[in-house]
């Protein structure tokens, strides 16, 4: 038994009970220049497809200029390789019970991309309508120390002005500390040629079954 079951009294992997008692929608809304966090975007849809929910990958629309996409090959690549996905929307959020946000790390806040996004949803806001829906945070950045808890604390700040509840990973499973063990939300460096550092799939997964788990708990009245 390891310490965290010896602290807890048992396993701290998300369980099964609750995976089938209420059908939750989860929205993942993501931010990527070059794909980080795409592929993170892509394995908590995959987790929380296989915990049972419903969930949309969607993107926040891009801001920036198209010449300077094209200035920089890996990012214009990616941009046309994900030109079919879906731009977030305020119905997404409405639409779902918990939502997962991926962006990159941008002097230790949101890029303008997300936070244009979030900043758009005043409408939503102003009717109650993020009220109690669950909400969970990634990030990357080129270095450890380059801002990733601050992103995910400036995130989670928005958040509770929305109402919504916070569910971090905390030290929930052993799967975090393989991954740096950011307990505010999965996390990743990523070098300079744009290849992730850390192993932080499992980490991914477990974040979004928690989160999913989590939204099962509330929605279902647990």
């Amino acid at each position: 038994m390891g310490f965290l079951e010896k602290i807890l009294g048992k396993s701290t992997t998300t369980t099964k009970e609750t995976k089938n008692m209420t059908n939750v929608n989860l929205a993942v809304i993501y931010y990527s220049s070059t794909g980080t966090n795409y592929q993170m975007a892509q394995w908590a849809e995959a987790a929380a497809a296989e915990a049972g929910a419903e969930v949309k990958v969607v993107k926040a629309p891009e801001l920036a200029p198209e010449e300077a996409i094209a200035s920089n090959p890996a990012w214009k690549a990616h941009a046309d390789a994900t030109k079919d996905v879906p731009e977030a929307t305020s119905e997404d959020v409405e639409w779902a019970d918990a939502i997962i946000f991926s962006v990159p790390t941008r002097f230790g806040n949101l890029p303008a991309q997300m936070k244009q996004f979030i900043d758009s949803q005043g409408g939503l806001w102003a009717s109650g309508k993020t009220v109690n829906k669950v909400v969970s945070g990634m990030t990357s950045a080129q270095n450890p120390h380059g801002g990733q808890e601050a992103t995910m604390l400036n995130l989670y700040t928005s958040m509770m002005h929305w109402g919504m509840i916070i569910a971090t990973p905390g030290y929930t499973d052993p799967v975090l500390f393989g991954a740096g063990g950011n307990p505010y939300g999965t996390s990743v460096s990523v070098d300079q040629d744009g290849n992730m550092v850390e192993d932080v799939e499992g980490a991914v997964k477990h974040q979004a079954k928690r989160t999913v788990d989590i939204a099962t708990r509330i929605k279902s009245g647990s």
